[in-house]
């Protein structure tokens, strides 16, 4: 078993929902974890679906809860993102973009295709420095609240399993298999290398 928990990253498209449910979840289980979002600019729900709310990802989630707080209370209430912003507001700061990062990981998860299809180009572009793998693992889910935790808790339970397998990088592909049956859900995975 490794001695020192899995470096984790997880990537959704905006560092809002999805990423950061896992995150939370990830964090409490003692896992070395941070979130991330993909995309160019931070987009939130808004009016209607043709005018999302958008952020820059230096803006922090305290701002944008307080900004939505007098843009309209009752409709981010009941759509539940002032609730996300809190929870956020909770683990850390503000939103990141995966781009910007420079830090290793042995396995990031995604939680979109279009997510994992970013992250894998953005790391095949960068300069190999150590050429140690990285395995990204696309998590499919929806970027619903209920979505967002179902699949925060089979993220945990890979990370659980990858921490306790002796040959992470030999028992992988059994294990991604084995999730996949008892979820009904299917994996991406690639490596990369920094």
């Amino acid at each position: 078993m490794p001695s020192s928990p899995l470096r984790v990253a997880v990537v959704c498209m905006s560092n809002m929902n999805r990423s950061m449910e896992a995150h939370g979840i990830l964090m409490k289980k003692g896992f070395r974890v941070r979130s991330f979002g993909a995309g160019s600019r931070v987009r939130l729900p808004g009016p209607s679906r043709k005018l999302p709310v958008v952020y820059d990802f230096t803006t922090t989630y305290e701002q944008m809860r307080k900004d939505l707080l007098l843009k309209d209370r009752e409709r981010y209430t009941s759509n539940g993102i002032l609730h996300i912003l809190g929870r956020n507001e909770r683990i850390k700061p503000r939103p990141e973009r995966f781009q910007e990062c420079r830090d290793p990981f042995e396995v990031i998860f995604t939680c979109q295709e279009s997510v994992y299809d970013r992250v894998v180009e953005d790391l095949c572009t960068r300069e190999q420095e150590t050429c140690q793998p990285v395995h990204v693992i696309n998590v499919d889910m929806e970027d619903t609240l209920e979505d967002a935790t179902l699949g925060a808790l089979i993220i945990c339970e890979l990370c659980q399993r990858l921490q306790q397998a002796e040959d992470m990088e030999g028992s992988l592909a059994e294990l991604l298999l084995s999730v996949e049956e008892k979820t009904g859900r299917s994996f991406l995975h690639t490596v990369c290398f920094y």
